[in-house]
């Protein structure tokens, strides 16, 4: 059995099976919690973007007046931006 090795904070290793750990404080300072689906991006050699799919304001569906499962977002995303 190998011995542990001390790692720095905020850093991880690729293991045999392509897989890596992420830290905690990284995912908290996200507002990534378990189970959120993230998408993976490469930008650029050795940079590998994650990004959560879900949006964040389904959650809020129902919660606030004037915006309902009919309201289409995207649409309302896209007038904020001109």
């Amino acid at each position: 059995m190998r011995a542990r090795v001390k790692r720095r904070r905020g850093l991880t290793r690729v293991s045999s099976k392509n897989q890596v750990t992420l830290p905690v404080d990284s995912l908290r300072a996200a507002g990534l919690d378990v189970g959120d689906e993230l998408e993976v991006t490469v930008d650029g050699r050795g940079r590998l973007l994650l990004t959560a799919t879900a949006d964040p304001l389904t959650a809020l569906i129902g919660a606030a007046p004037g915006l309902s499962e009919r309201v289409d977002l995207q649409r309302l995303r896209d007038e904020w931006e001109r």
